[in-house]
């Protein structure tokens, strides 16, 4: 059995990308061959052993609650934190959870897929002393390397992180493995910004900073994130093709 049982998904965002001018749309629902994008993400954590589920809603979150909570599984315990900054970056987010938790547990996000190998991958190999990040060192197979989050490693370890690095040599996938101690250093970074917000990559980069962040490559494994509506029809092509999320 895993040691984390504990999920953070974020979905706060409006998801502007691939919403275009439909005020109605809600990104996690978003079909996917014929299934709603975020079912995908709730398969595979059942089936890496994840129990409980806390959601961080923001944009339209009454409508987003009671959506998700038609697709809750049997077995899975959902929790739904609100996060009403919403507006500001994806750390925030993070933070709304802080309090929420209470050991280790696995962080994605509502618009990410992901075959199960890479998240067994994930929770096989992680170190509890460490934040533990998802990295893909396959660059060629990236789908718009240009809007990918980019990471630089020395070894195992994540020296820095940042869609606009020059010298990288992995992409983050938004799967990661999280000590409690991830909040604190999120609302350093919060501080730090003078605008009482931070990013994801903020929050990391200052873990990396005092070599606290370990990176896991997936090697084969495939994953993909939905941001926009070319992006979608990738995921599509690929899994149309044989990809499978959740085999078994």
């Amino acid at each position: 059995m895993t040691a984390i049982s504990e999920a953070v998904i974020l979905m706060a965002g409006e998801g502007s990308r691939l919403r275009g001018s439909d005020s109605t749309f809600l990104k996690p629902f978003v079909p996917v061959l014929g299934r709603p994008l975020i079912s995908y993400a709730l398969d595979t954590l059942i089936r890496a052993g994840i129990t409980s589920v806390n959601f961080v809603v923001g944009y339209e979150s009454g409508r987003m609650i009671e959506q998700v909570k038609q697709l809750i599984p049997s077995g899975l315990s959902a929790s739904f934190i609100e996060n009403r900054d919403w507006q500001k970056q994806n750390g925030i987010s993070l933070l709304a959870a802080a309090g929420h938790l209470s050991k280790p547990f696995l962080l994605t996000m509502s618009d990410h897929l992901f075959d199960a190998a890479v998240v067994d991958r994930l929770l096989d190999s992680f170190d509890s002393d460490f934040l533990n990040i998802g990295v893909d060192q396959k660059l060629d197979s990236i789908f718009d390397l240009e809007d990918a989050m980019k990471v630089r490693t020395r070894g195992n370890r994540v020296t820095d992180i940042g869609k606009k690095l020059r010298d990288y040599d992995a992409i983050d996938i938004g799967l990661f493995v999280c000590p409690l101690e991830i909040f604190d250093y999120f609302e350093r970074a919060k501080s730090r910004s003078g605008r009482n917000d931070c990013s994801l990559a903020d929050g990391v980069r200052l873990m990396a900073g005092n070599d606290k962040v370990r990176a896991i490559d997936i090697g084969d494994g495939w994953w993909q994130d939905v941001d926009t509506p070319s992006m979608l029809r990738h995921a599509e092509r690929k899994m149309s093709a044989g990809y499978e999320l959740n085999p078994g």
